[in-house]
């Protein structure tokens, strides 16, 4: 999936704005056309990169069923949360009893894990920069 995704992102839709880009500053100075070779250069390399870095997620995620557990992991919770939101909430046909205790703390962290984890991976990017 990962390396579909990195073709798709690598494929058709950058090359067509690189060269949109470069088609629109064929007409203009030396200095605009350097600018736009260097966009298309770290755009190439921002898209190594990606690539590089779904690479190295199949590699350490190795088999399906070291892959898997994550998602294994956060299916409770979500059934959950579609249980009481759909079903309960939407539709009106039921009541479900609130999480409580250990197991209410656990859900909320595997929630803060899924949502935010990805949050917490770009904001620690930019300050790395």
């Amino acid at each position: 999936m990962w390396a579909w995704l990195a073709s798709f992102l690598g494929g058709p839709v950058i090359n067509g704005l690189i060269s949109a880009y470069k088609a629109r500053l064929d007409a203009a100075h030396t200095q605009d056309r350097i600018a736009a070779d260097l966009a298309a250069k770290e755009i190439e390399a921002e898209i190594e990169a990606r690539k590089r870095a779904s690479a190295i997620i199949i590699a350490e995620q190795g088999r399906w069923y070291t892959a898997i557990i994550r998602p294994l992991l956060a299916a409770p919770v979500i059934i959950y949360f579609w249980k009481v939101i759909v079903w309960d909430k939407v539709l009106g046909l039921g009541s479900t009893d609130p999480l409580t205790g250990m197991i209410a703390d656990w859900s909320g962290l595997i929630i803060t894990a899924y949502v935010g984890g990805r949050s917490i991976e770009k904001v620690a990017r930019i300050f790395r920069r």
